[in-house]
Protein backbone atom coordinates (compact mmCIF):
# COMPACT_ATOMS: atom_id res chain seq x y z
CA UNK A 1 0.00 0.00 0.00
CA UNK A 2 0.89 3.44 -1.25
CA UNK A 3 0.27 5.52 2.21
CA UNK A 4 -1.30 8.98 1.62
CA UNK A 5 -0.08 11.30 4.42
CA UNK A 6 -2.14 14.67 3.42
CA UNK A 7 -5.60 14.40 2.47
CA UNK A 8 -4.78 16.99 -0.19
CA UNK A 9 -3.93 14.57 -2.20
CA UNK A 10 -7.11 12.91 -3.15
CA UNK A 11 -7.66 16.23 -5.44
CA UNK A 12 -3.77 15.91 -7.11
CA UNK A 13 -3.91 12.70 -7.76
CA UNK A 14 -7.52 13.09 -9.76
CA UNK A 15 -6.55 15.95 -12.16
CA UNK A 16 -9.02 18.16 -9.57
CA UNK A 17 -7.90 21.70 -8.01
CA UNK A 18 -10.38 23.56 -4.80
CA UNK A 19 -11.16 25.50 -7.56
CA UNK A 20 -12.56 23.06 -9.91
CA UNK A 21 -14.57 21.32 -6.37
CA UNK A 22 -16.39 25.26 -6.24
CA UNK A 23 -16.90 24.89 -9.65
CA UNK A 24 -18.53 21.08 -9.18
CA UNK A 25 -20.49 22.76 -6.03
CA UNK A 26 -21.57 25.50 -7.90
CA UNK A 27 -23.58 23.22 -10.21
CA UNK A 28 -26.06 22.27 -7.29
CA UNK A 29 -26.57 25.73 -5.96
CA UNK A 30 -29.26 27.71 -7.20
CA UNK A 31 -32.87 28.00 -6.15
CA UNK A 32 -33.97 26.56 -3.10
CA UNK A 33 -30.84 24.88 -3.33
CA UNK A 34 -28.32 27.22 -1.11
CA UNK A 35 -25.79 24.54 0.49
CA UNK A 36 -23.96 21.94 -0.95
CA UNK A 37 -20.41 19.90 -0.22
CA UNK A 38 -18.45 17.11 -1.72
CA UNK A 39 -16.38 14.18 0.26
CA UNK A 40 -13.75 12.74 -1.23
CA UNK A 41 -12.58 8.83 0.47
CA UNK A 42 -9.77 6.98 -0.04
CA UNK A 43 -9.69 3.32 2.27
CA UNK A 44 -7.20 0.53 2.12
CA UNK A 45 -8.09 -2.11 4.47
CA UNK A 46 -6.92 -5.45 5.41
CA UNK A 47 -7.79 -8.42 7.21
CA UNK A 48 -6.53 -11.83 8.70
CA UNK A 49 -8.64 -14.54 10.33
CA UNK A 50 -7.47 -18.44 11.93
CA UNK A 51 -9.79 -21.13 12.75
CA UNK A 52 -8.54 -24.51 14.25
CA UNK A 53 -4.89 -23.33 13.99
CA UNK A 54 -5.26 -22.65 10.62
CA UNK A 55 -5.52 -19.10 8.57
CA UNK A 56 -8.94 -19.41 6.99
CA UNK A 57 -9.41 -15.92 5.06
CA UNK A 58 -6.74 -13.07 4.63
CA UNK A 59 -7.98 -9.70 2.40
CA UNK A 60 -6.94 -6.73 1.28
CA UNK A 61 -9.12 -4.17 -0.25
CA UNK A 62 -8.42 -0.20 -1.62
CA UNK A 63 -11.70 2.02 -2.76
CA UNK A 64 -12.05 5.11 -3.55
CA UNK A 65 -15.01 7.50 -4.81
CA UNK A 66 -16.56 10.80 -3.83
CA UNK A 67 -20.21 12.08 -2.97
CA UNK A 68 -21.80 15.49 -3.75
CA UNK A 69 -24.83 16.49 -1.59
CA UNK A 70 -27.07 19.48 -2.15
CA UNK A 71 -29.73 20.71 0.63
CA UNK A 72 -33.42 22.47 0.39
CA UNK A 73 -34.83 22.73 3.27
CA UNK A 74 -35.91 19.15 4.78
CA UNK A 75 -34.80 17.84 1.25
CA UNK A 76 -31.20 16.37 0.32
CA UNK A 77 -29.80 15.49 -3.19
CA UNK A 78 -27.14 12.84 -3.08
CA UNK A 79 -24.94 11.64 -5.71
CA UNK A 80 -21.44 9.60 -6.05
CA UNK A 81 -19.30 8.10 -8.35
CA UNK A 82 -16.09 5.86 -7.71
CA UNK A 83 -14.78 7.49 -10.70
CA UNK A 84 -13.21 10.56 -9.16
CA UNK A 85 -12.95 12.73 -12.77
CA UNK A 86 -13.73 16.29 -12.94
CA UNK A 87 -16.51 14.77 -15.69
CA UNK A 88 -18.28 11.75 -13.38
CA UNK A 89 -18.32 14.77 -10.37
CA UNK A 90 -20.56 17.30 -12.34
CA UNK A 91 -22.71 14.21 -13.40
CA UNK A 92 -23.43 13.73 -9.92
CA UNK A 93 -23.93 17.56 -9.15
CA UNK A 94 -26.20 17.72 -11.60
CA UNK A 95 -28.02 14.15 -10.79
CA UNK A 96 -27.93 15.93 -6.78
CA UNK A 97 -29.36 19.55 -7.79
CA UNK A 98 -32.18 17.58 -9.60
CA UNK A 99 -33.18 15.50 -6.63
CA UNK A 100 -32.93 18.31 -3.64
CA UNK A 101 -34.01 21.19 -6.40
CA UNK A 102 -37.30 19.51 -7.13
CA UNK A 103 -40.58 20.67 -6.07
CA UNK A 104 -41.06 20.64 -2.06
CA UNK A 105 -37.88 22.43 -0.97
CA UNK A 106 -37.37 25.29 0.78
CA UNK A 107 -35.41 27.54 2.18
CA UNK A 108 -33.61 26.08 5.48
CA UNK A 109 -33.22 28.04 8.98
CA UNK A 110 -30.91 30.12 10.25
CA UNK A 111 -28.70 27.37 12.07
CA UNK A 112 -25.95 28.55 14.80
CA UNK A 113 -22.64 27.04 12.71
CA UNK A 114 -20.19 26.83 16.12
CA UNK A 115 -17.62 24.76 15.36
CA UNK A 116 -14.84 23.82 17.59
CA UNK A 117 -11.35 23.59 16.71
CA UNK A 118 -9.73 20.41 14.82
CA UNK A 119 -7.62 17.79 17.03
CA UNK A 120 -4.92 15.25 16.69
CA UNK A 121 -7.22 13.02 18.47
CA UNK A 122 -4.81 9.24 16.72
CA UNK A 123 -0.99 10.09 16.01
CA UNK A 124 -0.53 7.00 14.71
CA UNK A 125 3.42 6.66 13.35
CA UNK A 126 2.73 3.54 11.73
CA UNK A 127 -0.94 2.24 10.86
CA UNK A 128 -1.69 -1.51 11.84
CA UNK A 129 -2.26 -1.78 8.14
CA UNK A 130 1.35 -1.61 7.12
CA UNK A 131 2.61 -4.26 9.62
CA UNK A 132 3.29 -7.36 7.75
CA UNK A 133 1.18 -10.35 7.43
CA UNK A 134 3.30 -12.69 8.53
CA UNK A 135 3.57 -10.63 12.48
CA UNK A 136 -0.33 -10.69 12.25
CA UNK A 137 -0.65 -14.50 11.53
CA UNK A 138 2.02 -15.02 14.18
CA UNK A 139 0.31 -12.67 17.21
CA UNK A 140 -3.19 -15.20 15.96
CA UNK A 141 -1.45 -17.98 16.63
CA UNK A 142 -0.23 -17.09 19.88
CA UNK A 143 -3.59 -15.78 20.65
CA UNK A 144 -4.55 -19.53 19.85
CA UNK A 145 -2.38 -21.21 22.01
CA UNK A 146 -2.83 -18.81 25.03
CA UNK A 147 -6.65 -19.88 24.92
CA UNK A 148 -6.39 -23.19 24.65
CA UNK A 149 -4.30 -23.33 27.77
CA UNK A 150 -6.76 -21.83 29.75
CA UNK A 151 -8.40 -25.08 30.05
CA UNK A 152 -8.31 -28.64 28.40
CA UNK A 153 -12.40 -27.82 27.72
CA UNK A 154 -11.17 -24.93 24.83
CA UNK A 155 -11.87 -26.63 21.87
CA UNK A 156 -12.02 -24.39 19.36
CA UNK A 157 -10.37 -20.78 19.05
CA UNK A 158 -11.13 -18.14 16.36
CA UNK A 159 -9.34 -15.10 16.76
CA UNK A 160 -9.19 -12.31 13.50
CA UNK A 161 -7.25 -8.64 13.11
CA UNK A 162 -8.92 -6.14 11.04
CA UNK A 163 -7.32 -2.71 9.99
CA UNK A 164 -8.31 0.31 8.05
CA UNK A 165 -6.41 3.65 6.77
CA UNK A 166 -9.25 5.85 5.41
CA UNK A 167 -8.48 9.20 4.17
CA UNK A 168 -10.99 11.97 3.78
CA UNK A 169 -11.19 15.46 2.14
CA UNK A 170 -14.45 17.65 2.53
CA UNK A 171 -15.12 20.77 0.85
CA UNK A 172 -18.33 22.70 1.18
CA UNK A 173 -20.30 25.37 -0.34
CA UNK A 174 -19.63 28.15 2.52
CA UNK A 175 -15.95 28.10 1.78
CA UNK A 176 -14.57 25.51 4.43
CA UNK A 177 -11.67 22.29 2.93
CA UNK A 178 -10.23 20.40 5.92
CA UNK A 179 -9.47 16.55 5.56
CA UNK A 180 -8.64 13.83 7.86
CA UNK A 181 -6.52 10.33 8.39
CA UNK A 182 -8.09 8.25 10.08
CA UNK A 183 -6.66 4.80 11.27
CA UNK A 184 -8.63 1.99 13.11
CA UNK A 185 -7.93 -2.03 13.91
CA UNK A 186 -9.68 -4.42 15.72
CA UNK A 187 -8.53 -7.88 17.07
CA UNK A 188 -11.39 -10.23 18.03
CA UNK A 189 -11.27 -13.77 19.78
CA UNK A 190 -13.73 -16.27 20.54
CA UNK A 191 -13.10 -19.79 22.54
CA UNK A 192 -15.78 -22.86 22.39
CA UNK A 193 -15.60 -24.99 25.54
CA UNK A 194 -16.88 -28.40 25.41
CA UNK A 195 -17.93 -31.10 28.21
CA UNK A 196 -20.64 -33.35 29.03
CA UNK A 197 -23.03 -31.11 29.33
CA UNK A 198 -22.64 -28.90 26.06
CA UNK A 199 -20.90 -26.48 24.10
CA UNK A 200 -20.85 -22.68 24.83
CA UNK A 201 -19.13 -19.65 23.28
CA UNK A 202 -17.05 -16.57 24.89
CA UNK A 203 -15.50 -13.79 23.05
CA UNK A 204 -13.62 -10.98 23.71
CA UNK A 205 -11.94 -8.15 21.76
CA UNK A 206 -10.86 -4.73 21.87
CA UNK A 207 -9.28 -2.00 19.42
CA UNK A 208 -9.19 1.73 18.21
CA UNK A 209 -7.64 4.04 16.44
CA UNK A 210 -4.00 3.31 17.90
CA UNK A 211 -0.11 1.41 17.18
CA UNK A 212 -0.33 -2.29 16.29
CA UNK A 213 2.58 -2.20 19.10
CA UNK A 214 -0.79 -1.44 21.69
CA UNK A 215 -2.25 -5.24 21.23
CA UNK A 216 1.31 -6.65 21.62
CA UNK A 217 2.56 -4.67 24.58
CA UNK A 218 1.58 -5.36 28.12
CA UNK A 219 0.11 -8.77 27.22
CA UNK A 220 -3.08 -6.85 25.88
CA UNK A 221 -3.73 -9.95 23.42
CA UNK A 222 -2.82 -12.56 25.96
CA UNK A 223 -5.77 -11.10 28.00
CA UNK A 224 -8.35 -10.88 24.99
CA UNK A 225 -7.47 -14.85 24.50
CA UNK A 226 -8.05 -15.78 28.35
CA UNK A 227 -11.09 -13.36 28.78
CA UNK A 228 -12.67 -14.97 25.90
CA UNK A 229 -11.72 -18.73 27.61
CA UNK A 230 -13.23 -17.68 30.55
CA UNK A 231 -16.36 -16.47 29.55
CA UNK A 232 -17.11 -19.56 27.11
CA UNK A 233 -16.30 -21.68 30.32
CA UNK A 234 -18.33 -19.35 32.44
CA UNK A 235 -21.01 -20.52 30.42
CA UNK A 236 -20.55 -24.08 30.45
CA UNK A 237 -21.68 -24.08 34.48
CA UNK A 238 -24.77 -21.37 34.00
CA UNK A 239 -27.80 -22.65 34.78
CA UNK A 240 -31.24 -21.62 33.03
CA UNK A 241 -32.01 -17.80 34.05
CA UNK A 242 -35.02 -16.85 36.09
CA UNK A 243 -37.89 -15.01 34.32
CA UNK A 244 -40.15 -12.42 35.88
CA UNK A 245 -39.78 -8.67 37.18
CA UNK A 246 -36.70 -7.85 39.14
CA UNK A 247 -33.81 -6.06 40.32
CA UNK A 248 -30.59 -5.71 37.67
CA UNK A 249 -26.85 -4.61 37.81
CA UNK A 250 -25.27 -3.43 35.14
CA UNK A 251 -21.78 -4.03 35.02
CA UNK A 252 -19.02 -0.82 33.81
CA UNK A 253 -18.11 -1.03 30.02
CA UNK A 254 -19.40 -2.71 27.40
CA UNK A 255 -23.22 -2.95 29.34
CA UNK A 256 -23.36 0.64 28.07
CA UNK A 257 -24.37 -0.77 24.78
CA UNK A 258 -28.22 -1.04 25.95
CA UNK A 259 -27.14 2.63 26.68
CA UNK A 260 -26.31 3.39 23.40
CA UNK A 261 -29.05 1.52 21.77
CA UNK A 262 -32.11 2.15 23.74
CA UNK A 263 -31.24 5.74 24.75
CA UNK A 264 -28.60 7.15 22.69
CA UNK A 265 -30.75 6.45 19.44
CA UNK A 266 -33.63 8.20 20.00
CA UNK A 267 -31.38 11.25 21.18
CA UNK A 268 -30.02 11.95 17.19
CA UNK A 269 -31.71 15.09 16.05
CA UNK A 270 -33.69 13.77 13.10
CA UNK A 271 -35.72 11.37 15.00
CA UNK A 272 -36.52 14.56 17.26
CA UNK A 273 -37.00 17.29 14.35
CA UNK A 274 -39.34 14.46 12.79
CA UNK A 275 -41.15 14.07 16.42
CA UNK A 276 -40.79 10.44 16.31
CA UNK A 277 -38.43 9.93 18.95
CA UNK A 278 -39.44 8.86 22.57
CA UNK A 279 -37.57 12.27 23.55
CA UNK A 280 -39.18 14.18 21.15
CA UNK A 281 -39.76 17.78 22.28
CA UNK A 282 -38.53 16.95 25.90
CA UNK A 283 -35.45 19.08 26.00
CA UNK A 284 -35.28 20.46 29.72
CA UNK A 285 -37.66 17.56 31.24
CA UNK A 286 -36.62 14.99 33.51
CA UNK A 287 -35.96 12.43 31.38
CA UNK A 288 -33.78 9.79 33.81
CA UNK A 289 -33.12 9.24 36.88
CA UNK A 290 -30.76 12.53 39.08
CA UNK A 291 -28.35 10.08 39.30
CA UNK A 292 -28.15 10.24 35.46
CA UNK A 293 -25.84 12.06 33.00
CA UNK A 294 -25.40 11.01 29.54
CA UNK A 295 -22.51 12.11 26.90
CA UNK A 296 -21.47 11.87 23.81
CA UNK A 297 -18.12 12.29 23.15
CA UNK A 298 -15.79 11.98 19.69
CA UNK A 299 -13.22 13.90 21.37
CA UNK A 300 -11.14 11.21 23.61
CA UNK A 301 -7.66 10.18 22.19
CA UNK A 302 -7.25 6.94 20.53
CA UNK A 303 -10.65 5.85 20.83
CA UNK A 304 -13.02 3.30 18.48
CA UNK A 305 -16.08 6.01 18.33
CA UNK A 306 -13.82 9.39 18.05
CA UNK A 307 -13.13 11.75 15.67
CA UNK A 308 -11.07 14.74 14.43
CA UNK A 309 -14.36 15.87 12.36
CA UNK A 310 -16.90 14.28 11.08
CA UNK A 311 -18.42 13.61 7.76
CA UNK A 312 -19.14 17.14 6.94
CA UNK A 313 -16.00 18.30 8.18
CA UNK A 314 -17.04 19.68 11.53
CA UNK A 315 -14.59 19.18 14.41
CA UNK A 316 -15.75 16.46 17.36
CA UNK A 317 -17.17 17.88 20.61
CA UNK A 318 -18.03 16.24 23.55
CA UNK A 319 -22.11 17.18 24.06
CA UNK A 320 -23.75 16.78 27.21
CA UNK A 321 -27.21 14.69 26.12
CA UNK A 322 -29.03 14.25 29.75
CA UNK A 323 -28.08 16.27 33.06
CA UNK A 324 -28.37 14.90 36.43
CA UNK A 325 -31.77 13.21 34.58
CA UNK A 326 -32.53 16.23 32.79
CA UNK A 327 -32.57 16.63 29.10
CA UNK A 328 -30.16 19.06 27.76
CA UNK A 329 -30.13 18.03 23.74
CA UNK A 330 -29.87 16.44 20.84
CA UNK A 331 -26.76 15.24 19.17
CA UNK A 332 -26.88 16.91 15.26
CA UNK A 333 -25.70 17.12 11.51
CA UNK A 334 -25.33 20.23 9.82
CA UNK A 335 -29.24 19.94 8.11
CA UNK A 336 -30.74 18.97 11.33
CA UNK A 337 -28.81 21.85 13.23
CA UNK A 338 -29.72 24.62 10.42
CA UNK A 339 -33.22 23.55 10.14
CA UNK A 340 -34.11 23.41 14.02
CA UNK A 341 -31.68 26.37 14.82
CA UNK A 342 -29.18 23.96 17.41
CA UNK A 343 -25.29 24.05 17.61
CA UNK A 344 -23.33 21.71 15.27
CA UNK A 345 -21.90 18.76 17.74
CA UNK A 346 -19.77 17.24 14.96
CA UNK A 347 -21.89 14.33 14.62
CA UNK A 348 -22.65 13.91 11.13
CA UNK A 349 -21.54 10.58 10.21
CA UNK A 350 -21.34 8.74 6.94
CA UNK A 351 -20.37 4.82 6.33
CA UNK A 352 -18.83 5.59 2.93
CA UNK A 353 -18.85 8.06 -0.01
CA UNK A 354 -21.64 5.98 -1.36
CA UNK A 355 -23.88 7.23 1.68
CA UNK A 356 -25.09 10.67 2.52
CA UNK A 357 -24.14 11.83 6.59
CA UNK A 358 -26.45 11.93 9.02
CA UNK A 359 -27.48 12.36 12.88
CA UNK A 360 -24.83 9.58 14.16
CA UNK A 361 -22.98 8.90 17.72
CA UNK A 362 -19.50 8.64 18.57
CA UNK A 363 -18.54 7.40 21.99
CA UNK A 364 -21.46 7.70 24.15
CA UNK A 365 -21.43 6.95 27.89
CA UNK A 366 -22.78 7.05 31.36
CA UNK A 367 -20.46 9.21 33.91
CA UNK A 368 -19.23 8.19 37.36
CA UNK A 369 -21.93 8.24 40.44
CA UNK A 370 -20.62 8.41 43.89
CA UNK A 371 -21.58 4.58 45.10
CA UNK A 372 -18.82 1.85 45.19
CA UNK A 373 -19.60 -1.25 43.05
CA UNK A 374 -19.31 -3.66 45.79
CA UNK A 375 -21.93 -1.96 47.89
CA UNK A 376 -24.52 -1.80 44.91
CA UNK A 377 -24.43 -5.76 44.65
CA UNK A 378 -24.79 -5.78 48.40
CA UNK A 379 -27.77 -3.71 47.92
CA UNK A 380 -29.94 -6.30 46.26
CA UNK A 381 -31.45 -9.12 48.25
CA UNK A 382 -32.61 -10.82 44.71
CA UNK A 383 -31.94 -9.84 41.33
CA UNK A 384 -29.87 -10.52 38.18
CA UNK A 385 -26.36 -9.00 37.20
CA UNK A 386 -25.25 -8.73 33.58
CA UNK A 387 -21.66 -8.63 32.91
CA UNK A 388 -21.83 -8.13 28.68
CA UNK A 389 -24.27 -8.66 26.26
CA UNK A 390 -25.12 -9.90 22.63
CA UNK A 391 -27.52 -8.82 20.07
CA UNK A 392 -30.60 -6.65 20.63
CA UNK A 393 -33.76 -4.67 19.25
CA UNK A 394 -34.90 -1.25 19.62
CA UNK A 395 -37.89 0.46 18.78
CA UNK A 396 -36.92 4.77 18.44
CA UNK A 397 -40.60 5.65 18.81
CA UNK A 398 -41.06 4.56 21.84
CA UNK A 399 -37.58 3.32 23.57
CA UNK A 400 -38.90 -0.72 23.65
CA UNK A 401 -35.42 -2.71 23.44
CA UNK A 402 -34.67 -6.49 24.43
CA UNK A 403 -31.33 -7.46 25.11
CA UNK A 404 -29.48 -10.56 25.39
CA UNK A 405 -27.27 -10.88 28.16
CA UNK A 406 -23.68 -13.27 26.89
CA UNK A 407 -22.76 -13.30 30.60
CA UNK A 408 -24.67 -13.06 33.73
CA UNK A 409 -24.99 -14.34 37.60
CA UNK A 410 -27.76 -14.44 39.81
CA UNK A 411 -27.75 -12.36 42.89
CA UNK A 412 -28.79 -13.77 46.07
CA UNK A 413 -28.58 -11.56 49.61
CA UNK A 414 -26.11 -9.19 48.06
CA UNK A 415 -23.99 -11.54 47.11
CA UNK A 416 -22.74 -12.63 43.12
CA UNK A 417 -23.03 -16.05 42.74
CA UNK A 418 -24.18 -18.50 40.41
CA UNK A 419 -23.96 -17.73 36.53
CA UNK A 420 -26.84 -18.04 34.01
CA UNK A 421 -27.65 -18.45 30.47
CA UNK A 422 -30.85 -17.10 27.87
CA UNK A 423 -31.13 -14.12 30.13
CA UNK A 424 -32.43 -11.16 28.44
CA UNK A 425 -33.56 -7.81 29.47
CA UNK A 426 -36.76 -6.47 28.21
CA UNK A 427 -38.02 -2.50 28.99
CA UNK A 428 -38.39 0.85 27.55
CA UNK A 429 -34.78 2.67 27.71
CA UNK A 430 -36.67 6.13 28.72
CA UNK A 431 -38.72 4.14 31.28
CA UNK A 432 -35.54 2.43 32.26
CA UNK A 433 -33.33 5.13 32.78
CA UNK A 434 -36.22 6.57 35.45
CA UNK A 435 -35.66 3.40 37.74
CA UNK A 436 -31.86 3.77 37.89
CA UNK A 437 -31.26 3.58 42.20
CA UNK A 438 -27.56 3.78 42.40
CA UNK A 439 -24.53 4.51 39.97
CA UNK A 440 -20.78 3.56 40.56
CA UNK A 441 -17.87 4.65 40.39
CA UNK A 442 -16.12 2.74 38.14
CA UNK A 443 -17.21 4.45 34.77
CA UNK A 444 -15.05 2.33 32.07
CA UNK A 445 -15.10 2.73 28.25
CA UNK A 446 -16.03 -0.37 26.21
CA UNK A 447 -12.42 -2.28 24.77
CA UNK A 448 -13.37 -1.18 21.30
CA UNK A 449 -15.38 -3.35 19.40
CA UNK A 450 -18.67 -1.28 18.79
CA UNK A 451 -20.15 -1.08 15.58
CA UNK A 452 -23.85 1.09 14.86
CA UNK A 453 -26.19 0.46 12.42
CA UNK A 454 -28.45 2.80 11.35
CA UNK A 455 -30.55 2.71 7.73
CA UNK A 456 -28.76 0.36 6.70
CA UNK A 457 -24.99 2.44 7.35
CA UNK A 458 -22.63 1.06 10.19
CA UNK A 459 -20.08 3.63 11.75
CA UNK A 460 -17.42 2.50 14.39
CA UNK A 461 -18.73 3.60 17.82
CA UNK A 462 -17.68 3.35 21.87
CA UNK A 463 -19.82 2.77 24.61
CA UNK A 464 -19.31 2.92 28.45
CA UNK A 465 -20.72 3.37 32.54
CA UNK A 466 -20.47 2.49 35.50
CA UNK A 467 -21.79 -0.28 37.28
CA UNK A 468 -25.29 1.05 37.71
CA UNK A 469 -28.73 -0.81 39.56
CA UNK A 470 -31.71 -0.68 37.68
CA UNK A 471 -34.87 -1.23 39.95
CA UNK A 472 -38.13 -3.69 39.17
CA UNK A 473 -36.80 -4.38 35.12
CA UNK A 474 -38.55 -7.28 33.08
CA UNK A 475 -36.03 -10.37 32.28
CA UNK A 476 -37.27 -12.84 29.94
CA UNK A 477 -35.45 -16.26 30.74
CA UNK A 478 -35.82 -19.86 29.92
CA UNK A 479 -36.02 -21.83 33.53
Amino acid sequence: MTRITDPRLLLDANQLTTGKVDQILGKILGGPVDYADAYFEYTFSESVSMEEGIVKKASRNLSQGAGVRGVAGEKTGYAYSDDISLNSLEEAARTARAIAGSEGGSAPAVGVNKAGKAHNLYPVDQPPTEVAVADKVALLRKIDAVARAVDPRIINVMASFTSQYKVVLIATSEGLVVGDIQPLSRLNVSCIAQDGKGRQIGTYGGGGRREYGQFTEDNTFEFYAKEAARQALVNLDAVDAPAGTMDVVLGNGWPGILLHEAVGHGLEADFNRKGVSAFSGMIGKQVASPLCTVVDDGTLTGRRGSINVDDEGVPSTRTVLIEHGILKGYINDRMNARLTGAELTGNGRRESYAHAPMPRMTNTFMENGETPPEDIIRSVKKGLYAVSFGGGQVDITNGKFVFSASEAYLIENGRITTPVKGATLIGSGPESLKRVSAVGNDMALDSGIGTCGKEGQSVPVGVGMPTIRLDAITVGGTS
